[in-house]
């Protein structure tokens, strides 16, 4: 019995160290975070069917209670049976990939046992169906919480499932006392393999997404200390003096031998080594910043001749090279350097790409910033001025206090910071947008705010669909949200409710805005939204420039009218339906 253990032992080995490998392949942990999409359920099935077979066909053969041989087998005798690990594989398929791989792992696993041959071959493919029904019950409803079972969990999964086995060559056995035999002789030894082999495959899987978490969970944090110390510089926009600053932190704080930003045309700053002959305003040399200026695509290089630099002495080996986009267009480059080829790793591209994107937006903002100085449009720069500093520095302290604590939330929140700020940039260049733009505008806004303050407030939503394609002035439901949720409430840290309204009533778009909090006060409410009112939180500043604007655009009759009680406050408009 006990070699019998040690030779289950190495193939479980066998499929561990293959597990191994794959879970350090990008192409693997990008599936197993995707299980549950259709195409990674096909390769998951396609994977542990050929561990199935494999477990098959490296079995060890077992006769009248002995070990008679493990090689590989092709067929059996019809007295022989044999012990590995086909359980184990068909138990971690439904585990990981649900109810849908275990069946079909399952049956191929069975109808290859039953290709082997052996005393009741056909009895492998019943358990192998009822094994994958349990473990592929479970695994879905792990799947359903996005998580994947415990250590502990697994291995007593793998007890059970071997115990079934152990059942069905009982019960449907030929010679009863034969079959009780065979139980008796590998029962333990395989159950104790197969709880101990889930239990490992299960840590792997765990150990390895966990790492990734954090690793992802240090890039953020990282773009976020570059974004927070680079911030102040490309607002005057793409040159010379606010690009030098930029990649002298960029060097300091990342592992990277050399740093350069470049416009379309020329080499705006160059840090690090090379800077010899890589100097500021001299016209781009390497072929490598050229061509992702064509392509409008990332690129790295892995030698001298792909960065394409015609100085022989040059000592940069290798390259990262993303373009810097403005309105969909390339404006330049941001270019990594490093002097050993094998210093490129997934996180510094990573990296590269999110300092890029972020670059890019402060650029956008910044030229918008100097259009809207140029047009001298005084309305929009009014509403403009509502977005206010301290709005961007909170979401940013609570972005960097989630990155350690939960990293895919604080990627998601990122992700809104930039809808926010990019939809701002939007709505400083045009008069109008559509209604559905104005609420993905809301949704980021609110998502940052719920993070800072959570389950403090709750949004209803009341939209008429065929008035999503209404066009409206952009920060009209924004500011009236920010508002309720900055004033209505004062200190008061659950059932805030606000709700947002809108319809097509007659040709005009009604547009309401409620909360249920403690009102205004009467002596304010005659003249909130036609001049400044002082308060305890704040000017009421916001609603006279959005009140002005509205009657600027569409006469007196889409003014903003003001309902309040003790029991809350309705704003509404109504402006002309345009789609």
């Amino acid at each position: 019995m006990f070699n019998l253990f040690i030779l289950l032992l190495e193939r479980v080995g066998l499929i561990i160290i293959i597990a191994y490998m794959l879970m350090n392949i990008n192409h693997f942990k990008t599936m197993m975070g995707e299980r549950e999409k259709l195409r990674s359920q096909w390769q998951l099935t396609i994977l542990f069917s050929l561990f199935a077979i494999l477990s098959n066909f490296t079995g060890i053969e077992i006769e009248n209670g002995k070990i008679i041989s493990s090689n590989i087998y092709y067929h059996l005798n019809d007295n022989a049976s044999l012990a590995n690990t086909r359980v184990l594989t068909i138990g971690m398929s439904g585990l990981i990939g649900g109810p849908f791989v275990a069946i079909i792992v399952g049956i191929i696993s069975g109808v290859s046992r039953i290709y082997i041959g052996g005393a009741n071959a056909y009895t492998y493919l019943i358990s192998s169906v009822i094994i994958a029904l349990i473990s592929g019950f479970y695994g879905y409803r792990t799947m359903r919480r996005y998580t994947y079972p415990k250590v502990l969990t697994g291995a007593i999964i793998g007890v059970v499932n071997e115990a079934i086995q152990m059942a069905c060559i009982i019960l449907f056995s030929d010679d009863m006392a034969s079959a009780w035999s065979l139980v008796k002789f590998i029962g333990l030894p395989m159950i104790l393999i197969n709880s101990l082999g889930t239990a490992i495959f299960l840590s792997i899987i765990l150990s390895t997404l966990q790492q990734e978490e954090q690793t992802r969970a240090v890039q953020t944090h990282d773009v976020l200390e570059l974004a927070n110390k680079t911030l102040p510089y490309f607002r005057s926009g793409l040159n010379e003096a606010s690009a030098r600053p930029v990649a002298e932190i960029i060097l300091k704080l990342m592992k990277v031998s050399a740093v350069a930003i470049t416009n379309k045309t020329d080499i705006l700053t160059h840090v690090g080594a090379g800077s010899d002959h890589h100097v500021a305003k001299k016209a781009i040399i390497t072929h490598l910043s050229k061509e992702v200026i064509r392509t409008e695509h990332l690129k790295e290089a892995h030698s001298k001749e792909e960065i394409g630099c015609n100085n022989p002495h040059c000592p940069l080996t290798a390259a990262i090279v993303i373009p810097l986009m403005i309105q969909n267009e390339v404006a330049g480059t941001l270019k990594f350097y490093f002097t050993e080829e094998n210093n490129i790793t997934h996180s510094t591209k990573q990296l590269a790409r999110g300092l890029a994107d972020i670059f890019s937006s402060q650029l956008e903002l910044g030229q918008a910033e100097t259009q809207s100085k140029l047009l001298r449009d005084a309305e929009i720069k009014s509403l403009q001025a509502q977005v206010n500093p301290h709005f961007f520095f909170n979401a940013i302290n609570t972005i960097s206090a989630l990155v350690r604590i939960d990293s895919e939330k604080a990627r998601k929140l990122l992700l809104q910071l930039s809808q926010f700020f990019r939809s701002n940039l939007q709505g400083a260049r045009n008069n109008t947008i559509t209604l559905d733009k104005e609420l993905q505008q809301v949704e980021a806004y609110l998502s940052l705010e719920q993070a800072r303050f959570p389950n403090r407030f709750i949004i209803h939503y009341h939209i008429d669909e065929a008035c999503k394609n209404a066009l409206i002035p952009p920060f009209i439901i924004q500011i009236l949200v920010e508002n309720a949720i900055k004033h209505a409430f004062k200190h008061r840290r659950k059932d805030n409710v606000v709700r947002v309204e809108v319809n097509d009533e007659e040709h005009h778009l009604h547009i309401v805005v409620s909360d249920n909090g403690s009102g205004i006060a009467e002596d304010k409410l005659p003249i909130l939204g036609q001049m400044s009112v002082n308060s305890e939180t704040g000017t009421g500043s916001a609603l006279e420039n959005l009140n002005r604007r509205l009657i600027g655009l569409y006469g007196d009759e889409a003014r903003l009218h003001f309902e309040s009680t003790s029991q809350g406050t309705t704003v509404s408009c109504q402006i002309p339906y345009k789609s």
